[in-house]
């Protein structure tokens, strides 16, 4: 069983901090939502939709690592992954 916060300083970091991760879980589940918009509009084909989904799921991405929701280096990887799918799906992109 896990301990509960008794000070009240303790009592606020908790709050504080189930506020944080429901705010850092939306960013993450958005960034996730756009990147599989972004491959799965490259699978059908659709090469402005890809980009435009691209371009979005990259700017979420930045944000999320300009905060402290994501590092800067797994910000950079999830990039460099959903640039590879693209490349892949579409053949050579100009963002």
């Amino acid at each position: 069983m896990a301990k509960s916060a008794r000070t009240p300083s303790a009592m606020k970091r908790h709050r504080q901090s189930l506020k944080r991760r429901a705010r850092n879980r939306a960013k993450k589940s958005m960034i996730k939502t756009f990147s599989k918009k972004a491959v799965a509009a490259a699978e059908a084909g659709d090469k402005e939709k890809a980009l435009k989904y691209m371009r979005v799921a990259e700017s979420l991405i930045d944000k999320a690592a300009k905060g402290s929701t994501l590092h800067w280096r797994a910000a950079a990887r999830k990039k460099s992954r959903l640039m590879q799918k693209l490349h892949k799906l579409l053949g050579s992109l100009k963002a």
